[in-house]
C-alpha cells in the first residue's frame, strides 16, 4: 500500500478541518444527517447480532462496518470534527475563526441526531409491526442497555458523570485513530484495516460514543427502558460528547499537530560530547 509518513496525513488532518469550516450549510447537513443514520443502522445491527448470537465480541467485530461505510463517502461524524475542525483554528488558517467553528459542530450535530433518530424510529417501528407487539429479545436488550447506562452511572452520583466522561474520552481517542489512521494510505483496503482495529476496540470495550448514544437511548427509551430524557442527558449525552470532545482533540488531534505540524528542531549533540565519541 501507499504509505504516507505521519508530517503528511498530520497536514491532510489541519486541511481537513479546513475544508469542513468551509463547505455549505447543506453539504454539512446533509453529510452529518448520512454519517448519524448509518452509524445507528451499524449499532442496530451490532445489538442484533449480540442479542441473537450471545457474542459480545462478534458484534465489536461487525460493527465497524458502519463507520467504514460512512468514512469512505465522506460523511461527518461530530466526533470526527472534535478532532479535526480546532486544527484549522491553532494553526490559523484564514477565515478559521471560533464562530465558524461553533457553526460546523452544530449543523454536524443537529445532522447527526437527525439521522439516528430516524433509524431509532426506523428500528423500533420494523420490531413491533408498527407498534402492534412487542419488540422481542432485541426491545429487551435495547431497554436494558439504555437502564444500564443512565440509571446505573446516576447511581454512582459525581463519580459516575466523570467514568462515563472518561469512557466517552477513551472511545473518541480509538475512533479518532482510526479515522487519522485511514489517511495513512490511498488503498481502500488499507484504510479499512486501519479503521476497523480500534473501532473494534471501543465498541468491545462499551466505551460511550455520542452519535452511537443518540440512536441508542431513544430506541431504548420506545422499547420500554425506564428513564427520563432529563436522566439520558444528564448521565449519558452531555458528559459522553465533553469527553469525545476532549478524547478526539487532546488525545489525537493536538498532539500529532504538535510534534508533527509544528514539529522542533532536532537536538545537536553537543561539542564537548562529540570530541569525547571522537576520541573512543
Amino acid at each position: 500500500m501507499a504509505y504516507l509518513e505521519p508530517s503528511e496525513f498530520a497536514t491532510k488532518m489541519v486541511d481537513a478541518g479546513e475544508q469542513k469550516i468551509f463547505m455549505s450549510t447543506k453539504d454539512t447537513y446533509i453529510r452529518a444527517f448520512m454519517a448519524g443514520a448509518i452509524l445507528a443502522l451499524a449499532a442496530f445491527f451490532a445489538i442484533t447480532v449480540i442479542t441473537k448470537t450471545g457474542s459480545a465480541l462478534l458484534g465489536a467485530v461487525l460493527f465497524p462496518v458502519g463507520f467504514i461505510m460512512l468514512y469512505l463517502m465522506k460523511f461527518d461524524l461530530l466526533t470526527g470534527v472534535f478532532t479535526l475542525v480546532p486544527l484549522a483554528i491553532i494553526d490559523k488558517r484564514p477565515g478559521c475563526t471560533m464562530n465558524q467553528l461553533w457553526r460546523n459542530w452544530g449543523l454536524v450535530f443537529l445532522g447527526n441526531l437527525s439521522g439516528a433518530l430516524m433509524v431509532a424510529f426506523f428500528a423500533s417501528f420494523i420490531l413491533t409491526y408498527g407498534y402492534q407487539i412487542d419488540g422481542g429479545a432485541v426491545a429487551d436488550k435495547v431497554s436494558t442497555i439504555g437502564e444500564s447506562r443512565t440509571l446505573g452511572y446516576k447511581e454512582q452520583g459525581v463519580l459516575g458523570w466523570f467514568t462515563i466522561f472518561i469512557r466517552g474520552m477513551l472511545c473518541n481517542w480509538m475512533v479518532s485513530m482510526g479515522v487519522v489512521g485511514a489517511m495513512i494510505s490511498t488503498s481502500a483496503g488499507s484504510k479499512m484495516a486501519a479503521m476497523w482495529m480500534p473501532i473494534m476496540l471501543f465498541f468491545y470495550m462499551a466505551f460511550e460514543h455520542s452519535i452511537v448514544n443518540m440512536f441508542l437511548f431513544p430506541f431504548s427509551m420506545i422499547m420500554g427502558g425506564d428513564f427520563t430524557i432529563m436522566e439520558y442527558l444528564i448521565w449519558n449525552e452531555i458528559p459522553t460528547a465533553l469527553g469525545n470532545l476532549f478524547g478526539g482533540f487532546l488525545l489525537v488531534g493536538l498532539p500529532l499537530y504538535l510534534t508533527h505540524v509544528k514539529e522542533s528542531k532536532a537536538r545537536k549533540a553537543a561539542t564537548g560530547s562529540a570530541k569525547t565519541v571522537a576520541a573512543l
